[in-house]
């Protein structure tokens, strides 16, 4: 899976010749993924040549990214390859508008280390990118993996990325952030190459690799939190549209005399399905707001009130969910979140609400499920979207 998910001030030209010997490295590299290959099997799973195939795996030996050992295979002479896996780390960073998360992963998709701290709302992008970096410091010499082996950063934010210039665009949940330059500051500080998408981008692209989708070719993956977003994989690949501003379904309009949306507009998604407006329904004679985690628990223990919400919740969720189906029709429609414990208590009025607004065939063949990796899975995205995109053969 190859896209420009870095800015495309910066990205790379995808006709060079660097380009295209890192799309070879990476494909030897996901091949070797799946267990320890000989150069000729792997000249049949990734249809280059041998020698295109014996030389990366050179370059790859030198890096020390993979190791060689001689073997025979239908009884002649062979050599056999096989992912040195940490050999090659990427650092996986999740910035919310509570929380951050930062996970250290190897190239077998293997968790290292991870930490999550609270963050105070309204938090400013620099104190943030510091906190970042005294965690990944302390998960380095946790794990002891050394700076060396880290071949990049991958970082989500809750909202919108203009991929021409790097900035953090209008309608994101942190606006202490618009405008901030998020992909120069972070390489800045962190010394590191950096790769930036939205938080919701970076769920989908969980899904199809550290999640059970991985042989989907279309996929949507819908993040319902303090905000509302979707990521896409349309053809196997990452899709953002003309300048990377796309799935922002938190502001189709399901209302249209609702409540003013923080966009501007009336009744958005967001108004009536996302987890600071279930808060505010909730939280009426309470001391303190609720969180989500709050919500969660008191859902599963069959609260009326709550669970009233996130029926009316579910069900906008999925009429807005249709009209995108039905404009894609992927196979499979993921949600996830900080609501995603839930399992079918949101899953039910979502997919009452799909097949409600989707053409009848297309509701009945969209597959709908939630994320199997729950809160982890953008920042497990993040992780992902360094190995699609470092050029892990000539780090360090």
């Amino acid at each position: 899976m190859v896209s420009t998910l870095r800015s495309t001030t910066s990205a790379a030209n995808p006709g060079s010749q660097s380009a295209l010997r890192r799309l070879n490295e990476q494909r030897i590299v996901e091949a070797l993924m799946a267990g320890p290959a000989t150069q000729a099997e792997l000249a049949r799973q990734t249809g280059l040549s041998t020698a295109t195939v014996s030389n990366i795996v050179k370059v790859l030996l030198d890096a020390d990214i993979v190791a060689t050992e001689p073997t025979t295979s239908s009884g002649r002479r062979a050599l056999s390859v096989r992912l040195n896996s940490n050999s090659a780390v990427a650092v996986g960073i999740d910035f919310g508008r509570r929380h951050l998360r930062v996970v250290l992963a190897n190239l077998a998709y293997e968790v290292l280390a991870e930490e999550s701290i609270t963050l105070p709302l309204g938090h400013r992008a620099d104190v943030s990118i510091s906190a970042a970096v005294d965690v990944l410091d302390s998960l380095l010499a946790e794990a002891e993996v050394r700076r060396a082996d880290v071949v990049g950063v991958g970082a989500g934010i809750p909202g919108p990325i203009d991929h021409r210039t790097g900035t953090v665009a209008q309608g994101a949940i942190l606006p202490e952030w618009v405008g901030f330059q998020i992909l120069d500051r972070l390489e800045e500080h962190l010394g590191l190459p950096v790769f930036v998408d939205n938080d919701a981008n970076l769920g989908a692209l969980s899904e199809v690799t550290w999640g059970p989708h991985s042989g989907v070719e279309n996929l949507m993956f819908v993040k319902i939190g303090s905000g509302i977003g979707a990521g896409l994989i349309l053809g196997g690949v990452p899709f953002y549209g003309h300048v990377g501003v796309t799935g922002e379904i938190g502001h189709a309009t399901i209302v249209e005399h609702g409540h003013v949306c923080r966009c501007g507009n009336r009744g958005c998604l967001e108004t009536i399905a996302s987890t600071t407006t279930m808060a505010e329904l909730l939280s009426r004679g309470e001391a303190e707001p609720l969180t989500p985690d709050e919500i969660v628990r008191r859902a599963l223990a069959r609260n009326p009130a709550v669970l009233r919400v996130i029926d009316d919740a579910g069900h906008a969720v999925g009429r807005a969910l249709g009209n995108v189906a039905n404009l894609i029709n992927p196979e499979v429609i993921v949600v996830g979140g900080p609501l995603a414990e839930l399992g079918e208590i949101l899953l039910e009025p979502v997919r009452r609400g799909l097949l409600r607004h989707a053409v009848p065939l297309i509701g009945e063949t969209t597959t709908l499920a939630m994320s199997a990796l729950g809160t982890r899975a953008e920042v497990l995205g993040a992780a992902a979207l360094v190995f699609q995109h470092a050029d892990i053969a000539h780090h360090g």
